[in-house]
């Protein structure tokens, strides 16, 4: 079977609401530089969903019919357990551009005990995103930890 005619999709998708689908789709391309796939996006009276691909990852967005009564217009009243990681080719261009275009940075570029180099920021409507550079991180086995900070189960 010929893979053209198959959804090409990682593993993993996970899916985030919004009260605003096409206002976080505009919000994604533009300050992160994420891709919509404009071709799959779904509509109806009051929601919708569509996909973004983030390099090789991808997640789906949706807009249900009672989002705006979940969520507000106002990203400081969301409270969301989600945070999703993404991996860039280049962590410094990518929150260059996205503290250019206005994104609400919550943690400046750091490099990280595990080796990672990585800044935080929080959407339009509140949801919390790690952007990290890819090819950075080291096994687990070579983390220079912080003091106070043990690794694996404890037995």
């Amino acid at each position: 079977m010929p893979t053209s005619n198959l959804w090409n999709a990682p593993d993993l998708v996970p899916s985030i609401e919004y009260a605003d689908l096409p206002r976080a789709v505009e919000w994604f391309e533009l300050v992160f530089g994420f891709h919509e796939r404009r071709d799959a996006r779904l509509t109806w009276p009051g929601g919708g969903m569509t996909w973004i691909e983030a390099g090789s990852a991808l997640f789906n967005i949706t807009a249900a019919d009672d989002a705006g009564a979940k969520t507000g217009n106002d990203s400081s009243s969301v409270v969301s357990g989600v945070k999703m990681k993404v991996y860039v080719d280049n962590v410094d261009q990518h929150f260059a551009r996205a503290k250019a275009e206005g994104a609400t940075i919550i943690s400046e570029l750091l490099d990280g005990f595990w080796g990672g180099r990585i800044y935080r920021a929080l959407d339009r409507e509140g949801h919390q995103w790690e952007i990290s550079q890819r090819g950075r991180d080291l096994a687990a086995d070579r983390w220079e930890l912080p003091p106070g900070l043990t690794r694996g189960v404890p037995k």
